[in-house]
């Protein structure tokens, strides 16, 4: 038996690749081509079909790096075609065994109406089933010829990331240009003997089923007549039927197949290709849905949508069209497929925002579920996020990566940080991009967690990228799957359907408590430190445009900027995906993200210099505006303005040389070597740097993770590390309130300056790096006199606790963790925070004290910079700026404070209005204000946000600086909630009461 098996599927094998497949298209003619090359960057569809293209050959070179070409088909069909089915194969010399990630194209008919896409593994153009014979036969095809970049040696350092350095040698050979005749008896008969053979593959060798298919398949291949497949794949079928149609067993795993294509919004390709791609991708899944009735695709990421219906309006008709039949389903209602460690809290909040209200306003649709299968791990805020913005499900996959801890379910309930729960799925598929093999139905199945309580998953089916979608023969695999002995059960569902049925057989999952942390792609924390900036500003930014101007229209009459906040909100939102952020796109990408965040950057302080000195009026007199929320009971949490006051400290040279910064909270001995050896809290009488340790200490390790350059940080990379205690010149500020630091190393400069704040128990260290290493991680460093068990760190809406041993695998992998403004750490009674104005990474480790006294210490390291080679060669090159504080004696409220305060600095303008009083007051510390604005819908209505900060409980009065009629609590998306208690009201007082962590969203309508 052992020898039949193996000879049988040996055999299978070589006949389907060898006469089947082949016999796929037994007749073609070529076809005529030409084609015309699109100078610089695309053109409209209409110049590209009426350009002159000239003759071109099959075996012809094509296609610059990142060019267009349009490449015009024509011919006629043969007379003796009649009653055939009849297609063009259009080969642009795509890669098959790479369904994605290099050229595609985008066939046309000649009066401009879209066909479908061209891909790897979708090279048809039908052109009758059946034909008359003798039809013209006249297509375009707009072909990007993107390069291929990640290739099967993917981490090789390459030009081809940028049109600036790509070149212009051509990257494709021009293959099959042909029209043929599909034998769709052949067809079917290899997706017959495909899903046969993959089933008995998976299947138990003694398993009875197995030899019935073993059986079956070797007497079809005995019926197939190698010299005439055609002639005789009837005849091979017909001895498939019944073990084709022998039902699965009850018990059958039940796959919820929902038609699917990853695309990213930039990686390996900038932006406006990416537009292009999702036309594409549309095109071929609106034609697909007219073939199969049974077929339900779905699309996420409303920037997408946005896309199609801006710049593709043809394809966007049929889009329309096919959301309205129930069958092309807007999915995850966020803008774009975002990180979510990264982004900030009212930013994360927006993604939902903006994504649900673009599918509400252009299909009245509303979904329920957060999809995001691609992204780089989860932060312990996002379930309360995902709630308050009305839905209740989230879809990922990408925790399957993780290297060390498999992740215990697939079918759980997450809770965050302020106790909300969301209903979560890990399809055990292990892929976004599932082709209906059989060996991924098995796997399903086999690796599904939840056996016993429920027997649902969901499976993304479809190539992403530049794969095109759903393919054809996927659909038919499926079919042959809907219900076949030995295989797990196969349906086309919507994810809304999917989460309903998972839900309802299990309604009381596991639950998972904290972040949804990947134990891969670390470094994304870091890689692209100018992209990371960019977006953290942008967010800061953003806040202060809506408070200014929110304020400035209440008190004086000034125009809201509505559409210009809306546009740059979005500007920022796409610039959050998962791998813009994360600094894992070519360098094209990151090229033009600095160049947007300048623009935006400029943009938006237009809109609050221009609120601010409504607000101001006419005089010489200077004001202070400040935005921050303020973390002390009684000052305003909203914003204020002021006018201007100065404060000083004193400095002193330090015996045996180094320098002494001393303000009567805090005296901060700075040594020789520029290296923070003393950080004294006078008020508690104790010191924060641990014994022989020093703070500011920059530290150098190599860098070069297995894989994914731009993407991983590996734990050997700890193993080898350089102090660079060196330094060129430590001297005291012309201020005498600091220490200049500069130090070099390698072929990079560093530049610091130490700076005590009069007045505060805040050390700032302001670092600039003119950096030009490769494959090194810059970190700087602060050993702590603290014993701490945990420490935390700040996310959306609030902060997460993370242990500071070892002790399980699960805590030794998180050896390069997120944090937003600050991570805190405290014994009881005293702490430290560490705030940065726009980095992410960090590590927190504790070792055994050096002064012979028991008990451990704590080291916070920030994450400055890397240097990967891959996808981007020349990353991080250049200088740098960043900003951190040491803050002693903080506790959490303090390290909230001391977070926004190195964000927002204070804004000066001169006026005569005197002090400008807040919006909002609030008379709790615990409680900070993240959004004052008005209402998206032009209302007018104050809207403002708020969270308890703290992790504690919170009574909290707010008092409105304007008379307000009515108080609502509502969503995200400005909408009342129908449960919600309502807050007690007392003229302009509103009273609330808060849960640990709970965001909540007032709409205040004006009197």
């Amino acid at each position: 038996m052992h020898d039949d098996r193996n000879l049988v599927e040996a055999r299978l094998k070589r006949v389907l690749d060898e006469r089947v497949r082949p016999a796929l298209y037994p007749e073609s003619v070529p076809l005529d081509v030409a084609v015309w090359n699109a100078p610089g960057e695309p053109v409209p569809v209409e110049e590209g079909l009426a350009a002159e293209p000239e003759p071109i050959q099959a075996g012809a070179r094509w296609g610059a790096p990142w060019g267009t070409s349009w490449f015009r088909v024509t011919g006629t069909v043969p007379k003796e075609w009649a009653g055939k089915t009849v297609e063009a194969i259009l080969d642009l010399g795509f890669d098959e065994n790479m369904p994605g990630f290099q050229c595609e194209g985008l066939v046309y008919r000649p009066d401009g109406t879209p066909v479908k896409g061209l891909n790897p593994r979708n090279q048809w153009v039908r052109i009758g089933a059946p034909v008359e014979g003798g039809e013209e036969v006249r297509l375009h095809v707009e072909a990007a010829s993107n390069p291929v970049i990640l290739d099967y040696h993917p981490f090789v350092p390459t030009q081809l990331g940028d049109k600036d350095t790509a070149g212009s040698e051509p990257q494709y050979t021009l293959a099959r240009m042909d029209l043929a005749v599909l034998d769709e008896t052949v067809w079917n008969l290899v997706l017959d003997l495909e899903v046969l053979g993959e089933l008995m593959a998976e299947l138990p060798v003694d398993s009875p089923r197995r030899w019935e298919i073993l059986r079956a398949v070797d007497k079809a291949l005995d019926a197939i007549d190698l010299q005439d497949v055609g002639g005789t794949a009837e005849a091979a079928r017909s001895r498939l039927t019944e073990v084709l149609s022998a039902p699965a067993v009850p018990s059958a795993h039940r796959v919820s197949a929902v038609g699917h294509a990853h695309i990213d919004s930039a990686w390996l390709w900038p932006l406006r290709e990416t537009v292009r791609k999702v036309a594409r991708t549309t095109s071929n899944m609106t034609a697909l849905l007219e073939d199969e009735p049974d077929f339900v695709f779905a699309m996420s990421q409303a920037q997408q949508w946005a896309w199609v219906r801006d710049h593709r309006p043809e394809v966007w008709a049929r889009v329309k069209k096919a959301v309205a039949d129930g069958r092309f389903v807007p999915t995850g209602g966020m803008w774009v497929e975002s990180d979510t460690n990264m982004p900030g809290s009212e930013a994360m909040a927006r993604q939902f925002v903006h994504g649900k209200r673009f599918f509400l306003d252009e299909f009245g649709v509303e979904n329920d579920e957060a999809w995001l299968p691609d992204t780089f791990g989860f932060a312990a805020g996002l379930p309360q996020i995902i709630k308050a913005a009305g839905a209740k499900y989230l879809l990922t996959q990408k925790i399957s990566w993780s290297q060390t801890n498999k992740f215990p379910h697939h079918t759980f309930r997450w809770e965050g940080i302020d106790g909300t729960r969301i209903f979560t799925h890990f399809p055990p598929v292990d892929t976004y991009n599932c082709s209906m093999k059989g060996s991924e139905i098995a796997h399903a199945a086999k690796n599904f967690k939840d056996k016993g309580v429920a027997r649902h998953s969901l499976a993304p089916t479809g190539w992403g990228d530049g794969g095109g979608g759903t393919t054809r023969e996927m659909i038919a695999k499926a079919a042959r799957l809907r219900d076949l002995e030995g295989s797990a059960t196969v349906e086309w569902e919507t994810p809304q359907a999917f989460f309903e049925k998972a839900e309802a057989e299990n309604p009381e999952p596991p639950v998972w408590v904290g972040e949804l942390y990947l134990e891969l792609h670390r470094a994304t924390l870091t890689s692209q430190a100018k992209t990371k900036q960019g977006n953290r500003r942008s967010e800061h930014l953003l806040r202060e445009a809506e408070l200014w101007a929110a304020t400035a229209a209440v008190r004086a009459g000034f125009p809201y900027p509505y559409d210009d906040l809306d546009r740059i909100w979005k500007t920022v939102l796409l610039h959050q995906f998962h791998d813009i952020l994360p600094g894992s796109s070519i360098a094209w990408v990151h090229r033009e993200a600095r160049a947007t965040y300048d623009r935006v950057a400029e943009e938006l302080n237009g809109i609050i210099d221009a609120a601010q000195r409504a607000l101001a009026g006419e005089g010489d007199t200077p004001l202070v505006f400040n935005s921050a929320p303020h973390a002390r009971a009684g000052v305003p949490a909203g914003a204020a303005a002021s006018p201007a006051t100065e404060g000083r400290t004193g400095s002193a040279a330090r015996p045996g040389g180094g320098h002494i910064l001393d303000n009567g909270l805090l005296r901060v001995e700075i040594d020789d070597r520029g290296l923070v050896v003393s950080a004294y809290d006078l008020a508690a009488d104790r010191e924060t740097i641990a014994p022989g340790g020093a703070g500011n200490l920059l530290q150098l390790h190599p860098d070069f993770p297995n894989m994914w350059d731009a993407w991983d940080v590996d734990a050997f990379y700890r193993h080898t590390v350089t102090d660079l205690t060196d330094a060129d010149e430590v001297a005291p500020g012309d201020d005498g309130i600091s220490v200049r630091v500069v130090r070099s190393f390698g072929s990079s400069r560093v530049t610091q300056v130490l700076t005590l704040v009069p007045g505060e128990r805040r050390l700032e260290v302001d670092t600039e790096v003119d950096w030009h290493e490769t494959e090194k991680f810059l970190k700087l460093a602060f050993p702590l006199d603290v014993h701490a068990e945990r420490y935390a760190s700040e996310t959306q809406f609030g902060h997460f606790h993370r242990p500071t041993h070892t002790n399980t695998s699960w805590e030794a992998a998180k050896f390069e963790a997120c944090n937003h403004r600050f991570v805190h750490l405290e014994e009881p009674g005293w702490g430290v925070a560490v705030v940065n104005d726009s980095t992410y990474g960090h590590d927190v480790t504790r070792t055994v004290r050096t002064d012979g006294d028991s008990g451990t210490t704590t080291t916070v390291r920030v994450s400055l910079l890397r240097a990967p080679r891959f996808p981007d060669p020349e990353t991080d090159q250049g200088v740098h700026r960043f900003r951190h504080a040491l803050v002693p004696g903080a506790g959490i409220g303090d390290a909230v404070r001391e977070g926004w305060r190195i964000n927002v600095p204070e804004r000066r303008v001169t006026g005569g209005a005197g002090e400008v009083a807040p919006l909002v007051t609030v008379d709790r510390d615990a409680v900070v204000v993240t959004a004052v604005k008005l209402a998206d819908d032009g209302s007018g209505d104050v809207v403002v946000r708020f969270h308890e900060a703290h992790g504690g409980r919170a009574r909290a009065t707010l008092t409105t600086g304007f008379a307000a009629r009515d108080v609502q609590v509502t969503d995200l998306l400005e909408r009342p909630l129908a449960d919600a208690e309502a807050p007690r009201t007392d003229g302009d007082r509103i009273t609330v009461r808060l849960r640990p962590f709970q965001l909540m969203t007032l709409r205040l309508k004006r009197a």
